[in-house]
This record gives structure tokens, C-alpha cells and sequence, in this order.
């Protein structure tokens, strides 16, 4: 599974607004016909976030943990929508599960702005410090 959500920097537009729309019509139908097409609802997230519509985005991100229960992209998704909506507990309950899962990027965690509502809780330099020891077993 590919990480499609948070791949890109916040602000920087790839697609246009019509594209979006048609997106989020299109794929909202595919997941209409089928409510576990993992690929469509991955896409519709990541639409919804795209447009601001992070309520949204947050309820496909939970499908799709209930979903995918061992996917870390999965998680980290959804604790980067919890954190835009400053749910900041369950963010890093989420992000904590992501990197028990296997989520290693840690360049990437450090710079998405997605996150930016947790950096200041002394709970990110844990969530930094597990990771970057993780990395760090992963490469003796």
C-alpha cells in the first residue's frame, strides 16, 4: 500500500480544485458500491484532507484502520488527521501504533506539517526519540 495522503508538503498544489471535486465524486460512488475497496477509499481520503474537509478525511482514515489494522501507513495517516483536528491524545496513540507496525521514516515525520499540532507536546520527542532507535536496530 502506497502512501498517498501525506507524500507531499502542505500547500504545494498538485491538482486543481475541479480535479479534487471530480475525485471526491467519483471515488465517493466506488466506495459506495464497495465500502472496503482499500485503494478508493485511500484516494478519497486523501481528496478530503486535500480540500480541507478533514472531518471527512478523519472518518475514512478510521474505516480504513479498521480496515487495514496492520498497515503503519495506515496509521500515520489517520494520527496526521487526528492532528489536524487537534485530537492530540489519540494522535499519538495513532502514531505510536504506526511505528509499532513498522512505520520507519523518520526524516518525513519530522518535516510533515500534517504533525505540526503535536510538536510542541513532549510526547513527539518520544514518539522522535522510539524511532529513531528503531531505525537504528533496524540497520545493525
Amino acid at each position: 500500500m502506497v502512501n498517498t495522503r501525506h507524500n507531499k508538503p502542505r500547500g504545494q498544489k498538485t491538482e486543481s480544485e475541479t480535479d479534487l471535486k471530480f475525485e471526491i465524486k467519483f471515488f465517493r460512488g466506488l466506495v459506495r458500491r464497495d465500502p472496503t475497496c482499500i485503494e478508493a477509499l485511500q484516494i478519497l481520503g486523501d481528496a478530503y484532507t486535500k480540500t480541507g474537509q478533514y472531518r471527512r478525511g478523519l472518518q475514512i482514515d478510521r474505516k480504513l484502520a479498521r480496515l487495514c489494522p496492520t498497515n503503519p501507513l495506515v496509521f500515520y495517516n489517520l494520527a496526521c488527521s487526528l492532528s489536524l483536528l487537534k485530537e492530540i491524545d489519540e494522535a499519538f496513540g495513532a502514531l505510536n501504533k504506526a511505528i509499532e507496525l513498522g512505520y520507519t521514516d523518520l526524516p518525513w515525520l519530522q518535516k510533515d506539517t500534517d504533525l505540526d499540532n503535536l510538536r510542541e507536546d513532549a510526547r513527539f520527542e518520544q514518539v522522535r526519540k522510539k524511532l529513531q532507535a528503531k531505525r537504528r536496530r533496524r540497520k545493525s
